[in-house]
């Protein structure tokens, strides 16, 4: 399928092949245990579109973040970025190009910022860091930032500290710090969860206009199936690390495909007093199984090959799902 905007002779932006990352159990009696934080997420972002990865606590969202800021080293697996093999090329040292390309917001905006230091401290140092601004240009630069994330007049704010903003504001100079360096990639964890109602919309406004007027990727990190259906193009369900239903962000909230997203979809306060199109959600089970479908325990619509073997994706209504509701076939990818 060739994407409307010309580009299908392109790689995209960031390409997850078979990424894989456990860690060791520190249990008083599981030691020596691994527990799989991710397994098999392979997912593409290009230019100008967003991506969210939902999923509960627990599901993996935060290690894919983290294994994308190469902040961690996945066990196996590759990332493309612009079709280079970034783990291939330098396994282990993290350039400052990467840095700069691939950029995080964090879920906690007070923490994220140091308290000591005023706004403009925090805008000026990525931007002569990465030599996106001379010396005698920065403030202005800064100020300039400030005004594109919403906190206008500017000078009313950069010389403040964190403490002194509400968290929206906070939250809207993490934005600005990641902007500060020109970033391509947007990684963002949770942006809205510690904001209050009120204001949280206007976050997501904000991601959506950058996405929409600087053509910059979004990966958007989050429990809530709301958020994303508003912000993404595509949305990817996670459960126990894997990718369970991955397609265009409307069809997937529609009319989700796998059980778990239906679970997800039931959690949702329904604001327009229509009837929901989820089941009621499934008691959470902690354990996963051995063998099996990791869903299956907690699964409305099990039966027994889903606790003998693990389904594979498989193409459903344009989009990618792990159940074995759907006829099996080969896995096929989905554009």
């Amino acid at each position: 399928m060739e994407p409307a905007n010309g580009r299908a002779h392109q790689p995209p932006l960031m390409e997850v092949r078979g990424i894989r990352k456990s860690y060791a159990s520190q249990g008083l009696f599981s030691r020596g245990r691994r527990v799989i934080a991710a397994e098999d997420v392979s997912f593409q972002i290009d230019r100008g579109q967003a991506v969210a990865l939902v999923g509960e606590s627990g599901s993996g969202k935060s290690t894919v973040a983290r294994l994308l800021l190469r902040l961690e080293p996945p066990d196996r697996g590759e990332l493309r970025l612009d079709g280079e093999d970034v783990l291939a090329r330098q396994p282990h040292r993290v350039p400052l190009a990467y840095r700069r390309r691939v950029q995080m917001v964090f879920q906690d905006p007070f923490g994220s910022l140091n308290p000591v230091h005023t706004i403009g401290h925090h805008l000026v140092r990525p931007l002569l860091r990465h030599h996106r601004a001379a010396a005698g240009d920065v403030r202005a630069r800064a100020l300039e930032l400030l005004r594109t994330v919403g906190l206008d007049p500017a000078e009313e704010f950069i010389d403040r500290h964190p403490y002194e903003l509400s968290g929206g504001q906070r939250q809207r100079v993490a934005i600005a710090r990641a902007l500060a360096v020109e970033p391509d990639l947007l990684i963002a964890d949770e942006p809205t969860s510690m904001l209050d109602v009120s204001i949280r919309m206007g976050i997501l406004n904000l991601l959506a206009q950058l996405k929409r007027e600087r053509q910059l990727a979004i990966l958007l990190i989050t429990h809530d199936l709301a958020s994303a259906r508003y912000l993404a193009d595509r949305i990817l369900v996670l459960y126990q690390g894997r990718i369970v239903e991955d397609g265009p962000g409307g069809a997937v909230v529609e009319a989700p495909a796998h059980p778990y997203t239906r679970a997800l979809l039931g959690a949702i306060a329904d604001t327009d007093g229509a009837a929901p199109a989820a089941r009621r959600p499934v008691e959470k089970i902690t354990n996963a199984p051995a063998v099996g479908c990791p869903f299956a325990p907690r699964c409305p619509d099990v039966f027994d090959l889903c606790r003998t073997s693990e389904p594979a994706p498989r193409l459903v209504d344009g989009r990618r799902v792990r159940c074995h509701l759907y006829p099996a076939g080969e896995p096929k990818p989905v554009q």
